[in-house]
């Protein structure tokens, strides 16, 4: 038994009116057959009544009254031309040549006053030029032309001049229409196609900009992690209570390592949706250093916090925090330092903060930089600053990054 509301070979009585992508697509169809029959029909229209009866505008249409043979060749001439028009998409050349030769040969068959204007050939001009066939168009339709006034000359047919001047003037202004059209739409392509690199340009660099956040998040939450949970491995038996506060530090990494995550990732679940709790952005900035400081000082490295420049940006802070952030985690893995100095100021119009360690480890090469300090570089170039790392004199290892105080910035 059928179920309620539900329907076989269609909708229910009331709910015929309903949208999806296949209406979109059958729709689509209809209109390219629409575009590609209302030519031919159009065509035959104008120039099928001329077989049949006389067009001179000094008298009434009469009927014509040809033989047997030459009517069936008028007739063939024609709708031969808007019969072809249906291949035009597929052989825009080939079709524009026949259709210029039914055009040719109807002119000399019912003659210059009675045959209309042969609508078809026109057709077959503007979708040639557009299909990439402007020289099957221009050969053709200029050597039928070219060859007609010969013929008309040899057989001694009498063409006006009005009729060949504006024969030859329709024929360029259709050349015209069909250039015009064909400009027209590489234009739309060209920007159809600068809009999608520009998309694509777009998309990369959020990637990049996720992917950096990511990187600095978990490099930095991770890293505490793994250190703590050493210190409590090592110290549950002899020390239990020194144990039981490495793990709490690993509970409170790893749930703000997970709050900073569901930020970051928040900016792809907030994208085309309706969601307004998810933050487009991670909050992170300058207010939280101290407790970034502190977070790495239980970690064996005893870190100070000095300078509290108001009223910046939060594309700058969040550049700054992350910097500082990557420097401190840096420390913690590779700098073997007992100690760290974090410096916040405003100088020369500019943004400035400095990390300073007193490690004993190697500065890393140009070559073996990592993509931590490739990380912060990019974070102080995208607002129009600088960055620089590198050893200090008598011991430790240095990161300074310079941001503008106008900077507008971008996203980061």
């Amino acid at each position: 038994m059928q179920q309620p509301g539900s329907y076989r070979g269609g909708p229910p009585r009331g709910q015929q009116h309903w949208h999806g992508p296949w209406n979109d697509v059958e729709h689509s169809r209809r209109a390219r057959r629409g575009r590609l029959i209302f030519p031919v029909l159009f065509s035959l229209l104008v120039q099928l009544p001329s077989v049949f009866a006389t067009f001179n505008p000094e008298h009434r249409p009469e009927l014509l009254h040809l033989p047997a043979g030459q009517f069936w060749l008028a007739f063939a001439l024609t709708v031969a031309g808007p019969l072809a028009l249906f291949a035009r998409r597929h052989f825009p050349g080939p079709v524009v040549a026949i259709v210029a030769a039914a055009a040719a040969g109807d002119l000399f068959v019912l003659g210059p006053d009675n045959s209309p204007v042969y609508i078809a050939l026109a057709f077959a001009i503007v979708s040639a030029i557009t299909h990439d066939a402007r020289v099957w168009a221009w050969i053709s339709v200029g050597s039928a032309w070219i060859l007609s006034l010969v013929a008309s000359i040899l057989l001694g047919t009498s063409w006006s001049g009005f009729r060949i001047a504006a024969t030859t003037l329709g024929i360029l202004i259709v050349f015209g229409i069909g250039e015009s059209a064909r400009t027209r739409s590489e234009r739309i392509a060209q920007i159809t196609r600068i809009r999608s690199q520009r998309r694509q340009s777009e998309v990369q660099a959020e990637r990049v900009r996720i992917a950096r956040e990511l990187h600095d998040v978990l490099a930095h939450s991770l890293s505490q992690i793994n250190v703590q949970a050493g210190v409590g491995l090592h110290l549950m038996d002899a020390q239990p209570d020194k144990a039981r506060e490495a793990l709490a530090s690993i509970k409170e990494t790893s749930k703000s390592a997970l709050d900073e995550v569901r930020s970051v990732l928040g900016v792809l679940r907030a994208e085309g949706s309706a969601e307004e709790d998810a933050p487009l952005v991670p909050e992170s900035d300058l207010s939280r250093l101290e407790w970034l400081a502190a977070s790495v000082s239980t970690q064996g490295v005893e870190v100070t916090v000095s300078g509290h420049p108001a009223n910046v940006p939060q594309a700058t802070q969040l550049a700054m925090f992350r910097i500082v952030q990557e420097s401190l985690t840096n420390i913690v893995r590779h700098a073997k330092a007992t100690s760290a100095a974090v410096e916040l100021g405003v100088k020369d119009g500019f943004y400035q903060v400095t990390v300073t360690d007193d490690g004993t480890a190697p500065a890393p090469s140009k070559e073996t930089e990592g993509r931590g300090l490739l990380g912060m570089r990019e974070r102080a170039e995208l607002l129009g600053g600088t960055l620089e790392a590198g050893p200090v004199p008598g011991g430790g290892f240095r990161v300074a990054a310079r941001i503008p105080v106008r900077s507008t910035g971008g996203k980061l």
